[in-house]
């Protein structure tokens, strides 16, 4: 499992380490690090240009040691410095003995545009708000260059502990970060600026709980559910499908079809659409009832396509089982009954629907996704799922949040997301906590979008078909 922490906890496992080492001796532990992996992105070090954007913290300290190793490899290697008078001393020293350079005023621009590798040590993990004008204009050079762009810890103007960007900020190529995952190297839209990321161990001491979680092939392989010599289709667990309606079949069609390759070993459907199921997956149980009648269940699923009809969200909220709530059924659905709830409740909303739920714009959730996912799980007593390009599930408790980044842009189709909730729904059912449910059904779902897509568009069914492989491919 990788886990993040946050920039807090990490400063305080800095400080600690450091009271026990030499005198400078962990920032050499990290430009060792940083140095080899530019290394290894340059592949032929010796007569490469590489040029350091050194800023005022341990950063830029960071990147002007990593040059002055690059330097003694033969490289050519060039800082430029975005605040002279309070460069890292030490390590500009050290750049200069072992031959590097300091662009002149007024060539730092021609200097990126030459460059083969840019190390962007400008902001460290404590930089909030964007970037300055001055480091904006020199990150849009950058931009322009046909230079490899290695980040130091973490891409300047990203916020460490949010993964929000606020202005301008570096896309990296590559992040080397140190001791451990930031939360912005893993969630969106910071994640997309830091390009691969690769840790770097420094011998940091940190807590057992981190700030953010991000599930393994091992992690996930884990926690499915796995049928014994005695199990039968009730033991496995039955899941409770209400969903779809008569403008919207295909809604309880692709919940189903999610939902039978989850791990349940039944999967009972009531509502409208039951001919529509039925004539695609006749394995069905198929109730008239509403979910108060429909039979035992081990979880509900609840809200894909029913429109305005609020008495199935009402009666499987009143069920002393796991209901995960989706589309319809979040906006269906009061606060003040799930927080009733005795039994866990998961909601899987998209940013739109999360903005709707919290009375913000969506552009609010989409640029905060963590702040949003921890104020919808405290607001309504829930685990939260939020879909998205990273989804991000917060545990009722607030005290765990998990991030999945296994999936494509080409899930972004219609569909996808009741794929998403039958699977999630099968996974309660079996037994899986809400907080486990959601997040290996996000990580299981990315997978089957990736396979089922191999790079060309795809449609939710295929996703759902290609659920068993990715399964099989987690479980191998």
């Amino acid at each position: 499992m990788r886990t993040a922490y946050s920039v807090e906890t990490v400063r305080t496992a800095e400080r600690e380490l450091m009271a026990r080492l030499p005198e400078g001796a962990l920032m050499q532990r990290a430009a060792a690090g940083l140095a080899a992996a530019c290394g290894q992105l340059l592949g032929r070090v010796y007569g490469s240009r590489v040029v350091l954007l050194v800023g005022s913290g341990d950063n830029g300290g960071d990147a002007l040691y990593a040059g002055a190793r690059l330097a003694r490899r033969g490289a050519g290697v060039t800082a430029v410095l975005l605040a002279p008078e309070r460069t890292h001393g030490g390590g500009l020293l050290a750049l200069r003995r072992a031959g590097g350079t300091v662009a002149p005023s007024g060539t730092a621009e021609e200097a990126i545009r030459r460059a083969d590798l840019v190390l962007d040590g400008i902001v460290g993990i404590g930089g909030k708000g964007g970037l300055r004008p001055d480091a904006a204009a020199l990150v849009g050079v950058v931009d322009d260059s046909r230079a490899a762009v290695v980040a130091v810890d973490l891409p300047s103007g990203v916020e460490a502990d949010t993964g929000e960007v606020r202005g301008a900020a570096v896309r990296a190529d590559l992040t080397v970060t140190f001791g451990t995952h930031k939360p912005g190297l893993l969630i969106d839209p910071a994640r997309e600026y830091a390009g691969s990321v690769r840790l770097v161990d420094i011998g940091l001491e940190l807590p057992d709980e981190p700030e953010l979680e991000a599930l393994q092939h091992a992690d996930v392989a884990a926690r499915l559910p796995v049928p014994g010599a005695e199990s039968d289709k009730y033991r496995r667990g039955v899941v409770g499908i209400a969903a779809g309606s008569a403008r919207y079949p295909g809604a309880a069609v692709l919940a189903v079809a999610g939902a039978l390759r989850g791990g349940a070993g039944a999967v009972r459907y009531v509502g409208p659409a039951a001919d529509a199921v039925l004539a695609r997956f006749p394995e069905t149980l198929v109730s008239d009832q509403g979910p108060a009648k429909a039979g035992r269940v081990q979880a509900w699923v609840v809200g894909p396509g029913v429109g305005d009809d609020a008495s199935g969200v009402a009666e499987a909220l009143a069920a002393d089982v796991p209901v995960l709530l989706d589309a319809d059924g979040l906006r269906l659905a009061s606060r003040e009954a799930v927080r009733g709830r005795g039994a866990p409740t998961l909601m899987t909303p998209h940013a739109g629907e999360a903005a709707a739920l919290l009375g913000v714009a969506r552009g609010a959730v989409e640029g905060g996704r963590l702040a949003a996912v921890r104020e919808l799980a405290g607001v309504y007593g829930a685990t939260v799922l939020l879909k998205g390009s990273t989804t991000v599930v917060a545990d009722a408790g607030g005290g765990v949040v998990r991030v999945n980044s296994t999936g494509t842009g080409w899930l972004a189709t219609a569909g996808s997301g009741d794929v998403l909730s039958g699977l999630s729904g099968s996974l309660l059912a079996a037994g899986l906590s809400a907080l486990d449910a959601g997040s290996v059904a996000a990580y299981l779902h990315g997978l089957a979008g990736r396979f089922a897509a191999d790079g060309a568009p795809v449609g939710a069914h295929d996703v759902a078909d290609a659920i068993p492989e990715a399964w099989r491919d987690v479980s191998g």
